[in-house]
């Protein structure tokens, strides 16, 4: 039996395989830690970083409680929402990173459309 490590790595791979941001429409990828939650929206044929936000960026940190729960995804996700809104990207291709899409990962989502982005 493999373990839950390895069989992510898998997921991870085989989306990657499949999941690729351009100029147009940029990848949104997200990572949820132990502690903290990332969001990035990188154009993968530049490999550049557009825009970022983390619940350590200056905006966030202060005002959670916690910052490994949903809440503390919701407002990562309104302030990635936010900052690429601000450099007029509306359109992305939602990378999970290999995470089944409940909890975090679909609350940090559902925050993004709700913030203005489109996927």
């Amino acid at each position: 039996m493999k373990s839950s490590k390895i069989r992510l790595g898998f997921r991870k791979k085989r989306i990657r395989s499949k999941v690729e941001g351009t100029t147009e429409r940029p990848r949104l990828n997200i990572k949820c830690g132990h502690k903290h939650i990332y969001a990035q929206v990188i154009d993968d044929s530049k490999g550049f970083t557009l825009a970022a936000a983390s619940t350590l960026s200056a905006e966030i940190k202060g005002t959670l409680k916690s910052t490994d729960t949903v809440e503390a995804a919701k407002a990562v996700g309104q302030l990635i929402a936010k900052k690429a809104v601000e450099k007029n990207i509306k359109k992305v291709v939602f990378d999970r990173a290999g995470k089944v899409y409940t909890g975090k990962v679909k609350a940090l989502a559902d925050e993004a459309r709700a913030g203005g982005l489109e996927f």
